[in-house]
């Protein structure tokens, strides 16, 4: 083992807040260490936001050219050859993963270790040989793909999300497990090129953190394009049959059986943090493996923070780099920022996409609290009519004793673009008479939501 090398931070991890982190301490003139032990970008350049949304795009266009008739168009057949889609979809990401690793080893003051990070102490890393000293260490190692327990799954080949995006051929009969967020995606996508494809839920609804009507209309969506939905789905049990994987099913109570080529396993994530070695240093995580932290993002050890998924306060690219903001401004700013002052919003990237700020139905009733509603169906927005694209409805939440929006949800073409001039609201704490007056450029689906906002009534 080599002298200790000092420097004035250790980030571990190259995802979407160790980057920028260290973009921003380097600046400032400090000597900073980057370690990353695979990839540059993390989980939303390799396996996540940018190679799924470049399947999603080419499911689109794949799926709008078969509806061509409907636009006065005419085309002969539509096929889609996977490998170039694949491809493509490898050119983005690559591009962008690379793009992440040049930026970092040209910046000043920045060290980068390629290496699994391991901790010797609460202020001392080992790469390999190696062994790094700060006494400012930020932990951005992300999360995986859990693996639940299935019977019969150690004998048959699973997919998760990563290795998914890694197929060479186009499976026949793709049966994803989980019926939430990635897993619903992957089914529309893999759907649209040719596919057949079934969702396996265990609760009630798909969604489930979604109001019922919510998951209800995800489900029509999806069933419309031929994916079938099983909810309820529990005792599923795996078991290779030829080439095939027979899933053993309860659906409902009732026995089912699905005869498939693949399986999707998306059923959750798993935080990073189980070769760490985070007890050699002090670090607290909670029953889930996930790094428990205080509003400020401080690890129970004085000078070690930890970022992104690893922190379990949020799964999203767009929290993870909140939270570098969050530690860059506290440690360079003098500007008291909090985790707890983010407002949650988020995606599910289907076509069209749902999107919500806030409040759901059921968390306002929860709430106690007086609340209004307005809500209007995408087939009443000129916007959603022309594009051809009328499917979904806008729906927006306000206390009514404050005025103030309490949430959206907004599910239709253009929602997950719609949905930040409701997020801005919410963070300015401004009545929602701001949008409702304001005069918003026609024709576009957010010319609406002033529309919706004239005709709230009482939440029963």
């Amino acid at each position: 083992m080599t002298s200790p090398e000092h420097f004035d931070a250790i980030v571990i991890g190259a995802g979407q807040a160790g980057p920028s982190l260290t973009a921003r301490l380097s600046a400032a003139g400090w000597r900073v260490a980057l370690v990353e032990r695979a990839r540059f970008g993390g989980t939303c350049v390799n396996t996540g936001c940018i190679p799924t949304k470049a399947l999603v795009a080419s499911a689109h266009v794949a799926h709008q050219a078969r509806r061509a008739a409907e636009f006065g168009l005419s085309v002969e057949s539509v096929s889609v050859d996977f490998a170039a889609v694949m491809a493509r979809k490898d050119r983005i990401s690559g591009a962008s993963a690379q793009g992440v690793e040049q930026w970092l080893r040209g910046l000043p003051n920045t060290t980068v270790v390629q290496g699994h990070a391991r901790f010797a102490g609460p202020h001392r890393v080992r790469v390999g040989d190696r062994e790094l000293h700060s006494e400012r260490i930020f932990i951005n190692v992300g999360a995986r793909a859990a693996r639940p327990a299935i019977e019969g799954a150690d004998a048959v080949p699973l997919l998760d999300n990563e290795s998914l995006l890694a197929l060479k051929e186009l499976p026949e009969h793709l049966l994803v497990v989980g019926g939430s967020y990635i897993g619903l995606e992957f089914a529309q996508v893999f759907r649209r090129f040719g596919s057949r494809v079934t969702v396996l839920e265990r609760g009630t609804q798909l969604l489930p953190r979604e109001d019922a009507d919510v998951a209800q209309a995800v489900q029509s969506l999806l069933e419309r394009e031929s994916i079938a939905v099983h909810l309820e789905a529990d005792r599923l049990a795996l078991a290779m049959k030829g080439q095939r994987i027979h899933a053993r099913v309860n659906s409902a109570g009732k026995p089912a059986d699905v005869l498939a080529s693949h399986v999707l396993v998306a059923t959750g994530r798993r935080p990073n943090t189980d070769q760490l070695g985070l007890d050699a240093a002090g670090v607290r995580t909670d029953a889930q493996g996930y790094i428990e932290v205080n509003d400020r993002l401080e690890t129970s050890v004085p000078g070690v923070w930890a970022l992104g998924e690893v922190n379990g306060r949020g799964s999203f690219t767009h929290t993870a780099y909140n939270d570098f903001e969050i530690v860059a401004a506290n440690l360079l700013d003098n500007d008291q920022r909090r985790v707890t002052d983010r407002i949650s919003t988020y995606a599910l990237f289907t076509d069209p996409p749902l999107a919500r700020v806030g409040l759901s139905v059921a968390q306002a009733r929860a709430s106690g609290r007086p609340m209004l509603i307005g809500e209007r169906p995408m087939r009443r927005v000129g916007r959603a009519v022309q594009k051809g694209e009328d499917f979904g409805f806008l729906r927006v939440l306000v206390d009514a004793e404050t005025g103030q929006l309490a949430g959206a949800t907004l599910l239709g073409v253009e929602a997950d673009e719609a949905i930040h001039a409701l997020t801005t609201l919410m963070y300015a704490k401004a009545p929602y008479t701001v949008i409702q007056r304001a005069v918003h450029i026609h024709p576009t689906v957010s010319e609406l939501l002033p529309t919706v906002l004239g005709q709230l009534q009482p939440l029963e």
